[in-house]
């Protein structure tokens, strides 16, 4: 499938739309609140969750391990049985492309103590996993990966009287998905475990940990080598208490309507119920240093999870430097973070984000390559990329590398460059967007699909 993108139309609007169509319930949120009431013990209720090609291999990994759940339209309903109550399932767990369903499978599995083979796509095996898998070990998880560090990995059977290990760790990198997985097995440790992490991820499991029961704590630590931040978890004596909980709308999903608004002459655009944690509004502060007119609003905050209001104007941008601990904080947001710096004034640098190299393609590479594809002068470096903004792209034909987030950044590209933008295997989008085209043509895009 190609979709063409011509440019020209202003992005105007609010969502939720009349229509209906809105952004979806927030991923990361999405796939812990469904894990963690299966873990729990009774009947959950999660509105506002995200169906999409991301979040379906979750759903079946539940089902496999003899959790029941039921969807209507975006509310799932799960009846939870606790980390006794989960069944071995019969035959390999398919993660699909989901990084975020194996790691945190992983954790739980190990708390729970029984025998999976977790595997996924060629894509997903590509994945390294021994960043979990080595810490597991240490806490005497019987783990093994594929040769060369990668999916399937291979959970054994944990005798019934065995309690795992705690454990004092320190992250290489910064990783919610890590420190999540390594946080659910914690949960059947001896003692309490602290990991400590360079940067400040995302906090979703310890904010959702803590309102199901669990004594989970955050701190900021001084050392010589500058800030470092400790997570601590005590097991918890009771069973995990069911969740009722609705989740905001996806951040990362916003920032590709943040970002068309912005480029596009003429733009206004209002997203309500937005997820605002302070980890993930990286690419917030930095659009707001680079000149954008953008307002954000906290009007809510439940469980600790804070929600709002974004209103944004077309803007002229002034380039930006990302590096350090910003860089985790917007770690999803690099590629329409790109196209941003494409259409502002000066050199951007991106420096200190090798991570990217290891997402659903590698996005630096990826990136580089199809961005100059449409004339953007770009700049690939080991750990990140240079960009001399400020001349409108001419447009042309790029790819999505099976990515959806490229996809979606590639097509909010084509809404200002010069001529038409077509990109191939934009239907990717389905993987966390699944309305994407659809909000961007009830917003006056002009934007059509051809097999």
């Amino acid at each position: 499938m190609k979709t063409i993108i011509n440019p020209g139309n202003p992005i105007n609007g609010t969502l939720p739309h009349q229509s209906q169509l809105d952004l979806p319930g927030d991923k990361s949120l999405s796939h812990r609140a469904a894990l963690f009431a299966a873990l729990a013990t009774g009947e959950s209720k999660i509105e506002n969750f995200q169906v999409s090609g991301v979040t379906r291999p979750l759903l079946n990994a539940l089902k496999q391990l003899g959790v029941e759940w039921y969807l209507n339209g975006n509310r799932l309903i799960v009846e939870g049985r606790g980390l006794e109550g989960l069944h071995p399932p019969v035959g390999p767990v398919n993660c699909g492309n989901s990084a975020t369903t194996l790691r945190l499978l992983a954790g739980a599995l190990a708390a729970a103590g029984i025998p999976v083979v977790l595997d996924g796509s060629p894509g997903l095996r590509r994945r390294p996993m021994e960043r979990i898998v080595l810490p597991l070990q240490r806490m005497g998880v019987p783990i093994t990966a594929a040769p060369g560090g990668g999916a399937p990995l291979t959970l054994t059977e944990r005798a019934a009287d065995y309690s795992l290990h705690n454990i004092q760790y320190t992250l290489p990198v910064a990783s919610a998905q890590v420190k999540s997985c390594l946080l659910l097995a914690a949960l059947s440790a001896e003692g309490t475990s602290t990991l400590f992490e360079p940067g400040p991820s995302r906090n979703h499991t310890e904010n959702m940990l803590c309102n199901m029961g669990v004594e989970v704590t955050n701190r900021q630590l001084k050392d010589p080598s500058g800030t470092i931040y400790a997570t601590r978890l005590t097991p918890p004596a009771a069973p995990l208490q069911p969740l009722r909980f609705s989740i905001p709308g996806d951040i990362s999903a916003a920032a590709f309507l943040i970002v068309a608004a912005l480029i596009t002459p003429g733009s206004q655009l209002t997203l309500n119920g937005v997820g605002l944690n302070a980890t993930r509004t990286g690419l917030l502060d930095v659009l707001q240093k680079m000149g954008a007119d953008l307002q954000v609003t906290v009007l809510t905050n439940k469980g600790g999870e804070p929600a709002g209001r974004i209103t944004v104007h077309h803007s002229p941008l002034q380039a930006a430097e990302v590096n350090g601990p910003l860089v985790v904080r917007m770690i999803d947001e690099f590629p329409i973070f790109a196209v941003a710096a494409a259409f502002a004034q000066g050199t951007t640098v991106v420096r200190e984000a090798k991570e990217l190299r290891l997402k659903e393609s590698d996005r630096i590479t990826a990136i580089c390559q199809e961005l100059s594809h449409i004339g953007v002068d770009i700049q690939e470096t080991p750990d990140g990329f240079l960009i001399h903004g400020g001349v409108c792209p001419r447009g042309g034909e790029v790819d999505a590398h099976g990515d959806h987030r490229l996809a979606m950044s590639l097509v909010v590209a084509g809404l200002a460059c010069q001529e038409p933008v077509t990109v191939h295997g934009a239907e990717m989008t389905a993987e966390s967007f699944p309305d994407f085209i659809p909000v961007l043509q009830a917003l006056g895009s002009k934007i059509h699909t051809e097999l």
